[in-house]
């Protein structure tokens, strides 16, 4: 409600200091904390702050700062607005403010009149590193109330009437899009067993190679591959020496290892072979990132990829606090970690694990920073290889294998490269391929309306709340 409008009868302005007690929380001694879990649950920022309480973590014996029963406790510090009513007495800390309001006044009434004033609390906020609301600035937050409790009452008993179905909704668009994830989940399960091609496998059946033949053809594909990597090595060393020996001379490519054969389970059909990324990928390697002041944001020469630019359904998103270096720090500092059109990204730092992404053809080279691995095959289509990394028996198994550490997960550049990978021919691959574009993309698009509904629907409790504080609301 603005200034200007005309409050409806017998509603009151006011501020939420005048009508209640804010309690600003503070680190308490660390003296005072026990490790035995006895005294008051300290409560401290976003973290611990929701729609439930999480787990027990700190306990201090500082009876100060308290919250009293259903007081309203705020986030103050970071993630402000988030809310929740005090169930039992808790000590305040660093992050929260505890608000005891006043008799006259339904301290869920005030409860949602907060949740109606985030826009309020942030343009107020201050801070860098972490953005917070001062002591002063929640006392001065305005309030507007209907006088009388029993109005209060009622408009809290409405709000929470239409949240409710509001909330079933919700939940009814989560539902689906939990059911399209498991569909997709189960198309790539079937991709990559043989499942979804098993019909176009028996039609083709006397033109496909055997395992054998496959194995002859994926040897012949990288001998062919090495053999150009040495011609044009010699031609770089010849550059070089032509060019007075300057710089660093060309490293000779490492030697051609066997194709390693990995046992096959019976899901697989005869004709595939299951081996390791290492055998069908040319180029397996992680990136690096450069000092800070080497980066450039939303615009430069060289686009430079993190993690938050990798999704979860193959597709690149460069939207995402675009990131550039220089052509000079791509083509030196940088030069291991060139990613090209059609290159396939993992993330090998979580959690989550499990974020892959297909190079597109937007620029002619990128780079990637150490979150990031690179995957470049000879023999597989970039697309199924895409797919399989994003299979959720692919991420369970590598994230078995991921190393923890303070509850984050790193995959090594030898798990990466160790990944059994199951292959077909590439008539096969290409056939799968098209199959799992054509079904994905349905799914794609049904869980971009989903999440644009799921969004209506957040935006719908904030025209209840602005209805409510307005006096719009009736029974």
């Amino acid at each position: 409600m603005t200034a200007e409008q005309q409050l409806p009868e017998g509603w009151e302005k006011t501020t939420l200091g005048e009508i209640s007690i804010v309690k600003m929380g503070q680190s308490p001694n660390g003296k005072s904390y026990n490790k035995e879990k006895e005294g008051y649950l300290l409560i401290g920022g976003a973290s611990d702050l929701g729609n439930i309480y999480p787990s027990p973590k700190q306990y201090t014996n500082e009876a100060t700062k308290l919250s009293k029963t259903n007081d309203i406790i705020i986030c103050i510090r970071a993630t402000i607005g988030r809310l929740n009513l005090s169930d039992k007495v808790y000590c305040l800390g660093r992050g929260v403010a505890g608000i005891e309001v006043n008799a006259n006044v339904e301290a869920k009434f005030i409860w949602y009149s907060l949740m109606n004033s985030e826009a309020y609390l942030l343009k107020n906020s201050t801070g860098t590193t972490f953005q917070q609301v001062s002591s002063p600035t929640l006392k001065k937050l305005p309030i507007v109330y209907p006088t009388s409790k029993e109005t209060q009452q009622a408009i809290v008993n409405k709000i929470e009437s239409l949240f409710g179905e509001i909330d079933e909704g919700i939940g009814r668009l989560k539902t689906a899009a939990q059911q399209i994830q498991q569909y997709r989940q189960s198309l790539l399960k079937n991709a990559f067993n043989g499942e979804l091609t098993k019909e176009w496998r028996s039609k083709h059946a006397d033109t496909l190679p055997s395992e054998n033949e496959l194995l002859t053809q994926i040897q012949t594909i990288r001998e062919q591959h090495h053999a150009q990597q040495l011609a044009d090595w010699q031609t770089a060393v010849s550059q070089w020496e032509q060019n007075g020996k300057e710089g660093k001379k060309p490293s000779k490519p490492s030697s051609l290892s066997r194709v390693n054969i990995l046992s096959k389970d019976s899901e697989l059909p005869e004709n595939w072979l299951l081996t390791e990324a290492e055998s069908i990928c040319d180029f397996i390697t992680k990136g690096t990132t450069p000092p800070k002041n080497e980066l450039f944001m939303k615009s430069g020469e060289v686009p430079f990829l993190k993690v938050y630019n990798l999704t979860k359904n193959g597709k690149l998103d460069f939207t995402i606090e675009p990131t550039f270096v220089s052509k000079e720090t791509h083509n030196n500092f940088l030069n291991r970690s060139k990613v090209y059109p059609n290159d396939i990204l993992m993330n090998i730092v979580g959690p989550p694990l499990g974020k892959v992404s297909l190079v597109p053809d937007d620029y002619p080279e990128w780079n990637i920073n150490q979150a990031i691995v690179i995957y470049r095959s000879i023999f597989v289509h970039s697309k199924f290889l895409a797919n399989y990394l994003l299979a959720e028996k692919t991420i369970k198994l590598m994230s078995s294998q991921a190393k923890t550490t303070a509850g984050q997960h790193n995959l090594t550049l030898e798990i990466c490269r160790n990944l059994p990978i199951p292959v077909c021919s590439l008539a096969e691959q290409t056939q799968i391929v098209a199959i799992l574009e054509s079904k994905l993309t349905a799914c794609d698009q049904l869980a971009a309306e989903l999440a644009k509904q799921l969004k209506q629907a957040e935006l719908l409790k904030q025209a209840v709340l602005k209805a409510a504080f307005s006096g719009e609301l009736r029974e």
